[in-house]
């Protein structure tokens, strides 16, 4: 297995990048990596580390796309730039999966033009893991489409519990669609179309479920736009940070509190992971014709590493590309009209 790694993508880059993909590998066995940015900066890092290994080699690249840079442009004319190379590599089946915490629009938009769409998906989507009760739920679309329509919405359902059976075992994963109520007829009239096409699929639908139901693992795939999914992820992300700073506090108010902080060290610790986007960063690009991991922009080193063992070596591995392609081969849906 072989994952590209686009070493200079994200606010870090290239250090925290080279860093993560040097601990990926010293830390875990069946990858190779492959670095793709200026070989010298990279080389630099690597050198800094002491680190020299077979597994881990680099593609120099002359330029590099930034997050100022307009995506369709950027595509389109930085043909030597590291995300661009590592499209076309995947494209070129050089590798298995293809990680960047470049910028996003510029991935959407190599993937839709390098890659291209997989026959019957009208838009690929982002899902992104949510910490829930009893294990994890799944927003889909957490950010890559801001407007919808009606059949995106079943597409996005169909996607994402493939992804939920493939990764996690679950059978007939249950799909909701979030929307202000959970009663029939609530939401706009994209909504309710999208409500209407969902029932009629074979997904195992449960209705509408509002931000609430997320959390409580009410469902297990949470369907919705982009912008309605990116903002329950980083509000999700925000109340995180702030329940943790408080309850760190807490303990250490006074020596009976840090007491009992040591009684409860372990578990916190385990439960302080779940909801770490360092250790559970990372999602995949759902709908085009290859493996794509897009990880936030200022991914550390810590970040890299987990995306690269937790995400883009088990989802290689997995078969989530070729179910999602053949479960679209034949499937048409229309937009139901208005």
């Amino acid at each position: 297995m072989i994952i590209l790694v686009d070493a200079m993508g994200g606010d870090n880059a290239p250090d925290a990048i080279v860093n993560g993909c040097i601990d990926a590998v010293l830390e875990k066995d069946g990858f190779d990596i492959l670095l793709i940015g200026d070989s010298e900066r990279i080389n630099k890092v690597l050198k800094e580390r002491d680190f020299s290994n077979p597994r881990l080699t680099v593609r120099h690249t002359t330029e590099v796309i930034t997050g100022d840079d307009t995506p369709t442009k950027a595509i389109k004319n930085k043909k030597d730039s590291s995300m661009v190379v590592g499209f076309n590599l995947l494209k070129e089946k050089k590798g298995d999966v293809f990680l960047s915490a470049g910028n996003s629009g510029a991935l959407m938009t190599g993937a839709l033009f390098i890659l291209g769409r997989i026959k019957g998906i009208d838009r690929p989507a982002l899902p992104a893991l949510i910490p829930a009760k009893g294990g994890d739920s799944l927003i889909i679309d957490a950010g890559l489409n801001t407007v919808c329509k009606p059949v995106n919405y079943l597409q996005f359902g169909v996607m994402g519990s493939i992804y939920m059976k493939e990764l996690f075992n679950i059978e007939k994963p249950r799909v909701g669609l979030m929307n202000v109520g959970t009663e029939v007829g609530k939401g706009s009239d994209d909504i309710k179309q999208a409500y209407t096409l969902l029932s009629e699929s074979n997904l195992n639908f449960i209705g509408n479920i509002e931000g609430k139901d997320i959390n409580r693992r009410n469902a297990d795939v949470a369907v919705c736009d982009g912008f309605v999914g990116n903002v329950a992820l980083k509000a999700n992300e925000g109340m995180g940070e702030y329940f943790l700073e408080n309850l760190v506090g807490i303990f250490k108010t006074n020596f009976i509190t840090k007491l009992a902080y040591l009684a409860i060290k372990k578990p916190f610790k385990e439960f302080y992971k779940r909801i770490d986007p360092d250790v559970n960063g990372g999602a995949p690009v759902l709908g085009v014709n290859g493996l794509v991991i897009k990880s936030h922009g200022s991914s550390k080193a810590k970040t890299i590493k987990n995306v690269i063992i937790n995400r883009a070596y088990v989802l290689a591995k997995s078969s989530v590309l070729e179910q999602i392609t053949e479960q679209f081969k034949n499937m048409e849906v229309e937009d139901i009209e208005q």
